[in-house]
């Protein structure tokens, strides 16, 4: 029998920067491959470039870290078919498996038992018309939504977006998070407490904690 492969970008072990869990240690799986183009991605290298590994080597790599949280990133995971037989095969093994996507695949091909935090896209990515809805309706308590946002139009989008739709989850699950560069957190967090909302301010820690790296944290 042919074994599965992937193919990864990069494995690493480091410090979760985003999401209900960071500030936690957390290994890394970045896969290669992406249908979408965002404007702002600032992991552009994961688009193409990487090496063929078996899951079997994956998870061997995984379990040389002293850590119990994975995160499956890229790119973008559900490019590659054999994902979810990675996320299941982790979980097996009684490791808490994050799962981060654009959301334009269907997110009920991954075993309900990992964490799934689901991008919806907000205009200036230039990619929110591929936002595939009906995975708000496959979401349960513990996974989460992730807006990325360049400006008020974006925000505004975000807003919309939530108001009118039912989640199993409240507003704590949903993350506001400024693109660096383009909007100030202070300037997010205003119209967040102007609103008085209850989502999450997300900024990404690792790039606090290593400002000059860019890969490999």
């Amino acid at each position: 029998m042919t074994k599965q492969t992937l193919i990864v970008t990069e494995m690493f072990y480091s410090i979760q920067g985003e999401s209900l869990f960071a500030g936690r240690p957390c290994v890394f799986i970045r896969l290669a491959g992406c249908n979408l183009r965002c404007a702002y991605c600032d992991t552009t290298y994961a688009f193409q470039e990487g090496t063929e590994m078996t899951i079997e080597a994956i998870t061997e790599r995984v379990l040389s870290w002293p850590c119990r949280l994975v995160e499956i990133t890229g790119g973008e995971p559900l490019f590659q078919k054999n994902t979810p037989e990675l996320v299941r095969g982790l979980l097996d093994l009684d490791l808490t498996v994050l799962v981060e996507t654009n959301g334009s695949y269907p997110v009920d091909a991954l075993d309900r038992r990992c964490v799934r935090i689901v991008d919806v896209k907000c205009p200036s990515s230039g990619e929110s018309h591929r936002n595939l809805e009906v995975n708000v309706t496959r979401l349960d308590s513990k996974d989460q939504l992730k807006f990325v946002m360049m400006n008020r139009e974006d925000y505004l989008f975000a807003l919309d977006f939530i108001k009118d739709r039912r989640f199993p989850f409240d507003q704590g699950n949903i993350l506001f998070s400024p693109v660096p560069g383009s909007l100030q957190p202070a300037t997010l967090a205003g119209w967040m407490l102007e609103d008085g909302l209850s989502v999450r301010l997300q900024l990404q820690l690792h790039k606090t904690i290593w400002p000059d790296v860019e890969r490999g944290v």
